[in-house]
This record gives C-alpha cells, structure tokens and sequence, in this order.
C-alpha cells in the first residue's frame, strides 16, 4: 500500500475506530453475523486495499469475489473448501484465496485479521495496462538520457542506413 486514508493516525491496530457491519443472513449457518472492519489504506489506482476485520463466534459460508490475502492477528478459523478438506487458521498464519473461491468459515470464538483485497481486472484491461507501463517505462528511459535518439532504430538498420 503506498497510499493510506487520513483517517488512519494511530501507532496500533488496537486503537483503530472500527465500523460495524453483518455477514449476509444468506450466508449464515450460526451464530452472530456482527462484523467490525476498518479500510486502513487504497492503492492509488483503487484496486486494492488493506482491510483490519474481525467476528465472533460464527459459522458462514463465503464467496470471495476478489483476491484476498492475509495474516490472522487473534482467534482462529477453520475453513473447509469446496472439496470438503478443512484448514485451520490461528495467529500468525498467513492465507491466500483467488477471487471466485467458495468456502465455509467457522470462527469458535473471536477472530481477527489484516487483509490486502485486490480486485480482478479483465484480461483485455490488463494486457492495456501491461502495454502502458512498458511504454511509460521506454520513454522515461529515453528522457533521462541526453544522447537517446527520438525513435529507436535497431544496430542493424542503423547500419544499413549508413552503407
């Protein structure tokens, strides 16, 4: 994250103001649905962000229609996937799920993470992007150095054209 809200000034993750929010009734299986979260920061092309999030004692199913990565400061979750194979989760684990994957959550007591969410971005986009930042790339290139030639000619050309 290169970009953090002003709002974000404390030292400690403990003192963030955090805003209340429920996970879907469609997806509860038991338990409480409260949800305390807080955007700690956004990359400067909205893509991503970095998220402190925590529950309590509940069960849920979950789509995560983004990526999402990250560590688990307290509590524990166990998460069983698509194919019925439980992982558990406790602190200082780390984890990673693609944008698309399905899972089901049960947090047996408290439980508190970081997450850098990235949202996805369609091929055709990303290839315009790629091309960009290749280009954005050659031409700062080019600007710093005195002796570059206004267009790129290959050595073989070049020596062509002197024959």
């Amino acid at each position: 994250m290169t970009v953090l809200t002003e709002e974000l000034t404390t030292p400690t993750l403990d003192a963030v103001e955090m805003e209340t929010g429920r996970i879907p009734s469609e997806w509860l299986l038991e338990g409480q649905p409260n949800t305390r979260s807080k955007v700690l920061g956004k990359s400067p092309d909205q893509l991503a962000s970095a998220v402190l999030w925590e529950c309590g004692a509940v069960s849920y199913k979950w789509h995560y229609n983004q990526d999402e990565a990250y560590i688990v400061l307290s509590g524990e979750g166990f998460m069983t996937d698509e194919k019925g194979v439980e992982r558990r989760y406790g602190p200082g684990d780390l984890a990673f799920f693609p944008a698309g994957t399905n899972a089901t959550w049960r947090h047996p007591s408290h439980f508190r993470k970081v997450a850098v969410l990235k949202d996805t971005i369609p091929a055709p986009l990303r290839l315009g992007l790629l091309c960009m930042n290749v280009w954005n790339r050659v031409r700062r290139a080019f600007s710093r150095s005195e002796k570059a030639p206004a267009v790129f000619v290959p050595a073989q050309l070049r020596s062509l054209k002197q024959s």
